[in-house]
């Protein structure tokens, strides 16, 4: 986790939620998304907050944006596809204020699952102390990229949705996914379309969309023993008490496993947290100051 608890901010809501603004559908410039980012970390509610996220080709663009920032203080997560990870980092390394706290590594199609370990062994010092994801393709090398993540430093990364309905897995690949890392005892973080907190069905595209806290719920249960069936139920699950009442069950050891997601609002997923009673009513003031 990126942020621990605070008095405002409950252990399993801690660092969950990665700043990812600049992706779509928030697309926010960088010169405005950095300052945001800055300002959330600076607030009651810095708790939730993870790193920013941000593609390897735009990290030069931080330069001038963070030059007024202490040395090592603005926390980064840089998506890149596996043969750029070398110029990713040393891009990262260059900027005085960014302290590179994690990779987000996809694997281009004709990949093999066996080759990426040895790749990012060979690109990466092995005493860095980055959080190294691997986004698992929604192909046939899951299963054995999942079996050759286990016992390396490296955790996995599942995509959840994105800007076209085919790009949402449904309730049964996610479980299924969510259950191999489990089982392969890999962590995992999340990114592209978990925007509410809640399994919900978006008005403007018709997309049905994953809720964080549905998965949440649904980890935990997969650590529990639960088959796949039991998390497919409790990702479909759109009974907010229902949800809200198994995340206070929850505890800290979960987000052993489920580290983080990707948003492009910190503002939304918080202030639905809060809504359920998750968080408490200041952070809503909090968070309507910050984001004003």
């Amino acid at each position: 986790m990126s942020a621990p608890p605070t008095p405002e901010v409950p252990p399993v809501l801690a660092g969950l939620f990665d700043d990812a603004a600049v992706f779509p559908p928030g697309s926010l410039p960088i010169e405005e998304a950095v300052p945001a980012h800055v300002a959330h970390t600076r607030s009651a509610h810095a708790g939730l907050v993870g790193a920013f996220v941000l593609a390897a080709k735009d990290v030069d663009r931080l330069t001038e944006p963070t030059a007024g920032l202490p040395e090592g203080s603005f926390g980064l997560s840089v998506t890149v596809a596996l043969p750029g990870v070398s110029d990713a980092v040393a891009a990262a390394r260059r900027i005085p204020a960014v302290r590179l706290a994690g990779l987000e590594v996809a694997v281009p199609d004709g990949i093999a699952a066996e080759a990426v370990v040895p790749a990012l062994a060979e690109a990466i010092d092995a005493d860095s102390d980055l959080s190294v994801y691997v986004e698992v393709p929604r192909d046939a090398r899951r299963e054995p990229l999942l079996a050759a993540l286990a016992g390396t430093p490296y955790l996995a990364k599942f995509r959840t949705g994105g800007v076209r309905a085919e790009l949402y897995p449904d309730e049964r690949e996610l479980a299924a996914a969510v259950l191999a890392a489990v089982r392969a005892g890999v962590p995992f973080k999340a990114t592209a379309g978990l925007h509410h907190a809640l399994r919900n069905t978006d008005p403007e595209t018709g997309f049905e969309q994953h809720g964080f806290l549905n998965l949440l719920t649904a980890t935990d249960a997969a650590l529990r023993g639960a088959e796949e069936d039991e998390l497919v139920r409790l990702l479909a699950d759109r009974d907010g008490d229902a949800v809200a009442g198994r995340v206070r069950a929850l505890t800290p050891e979960v987000r052993d496993v489920f580290r983080s997601f990707g948003t492009c609002s910190v503002a939304e997923p918080a202030t639905e947290s809060a809504g359920l009673g998750l968080l408490p009513a200041a952070t809503i003031a909090d968070l309507t100051e910050v984001s004003a």
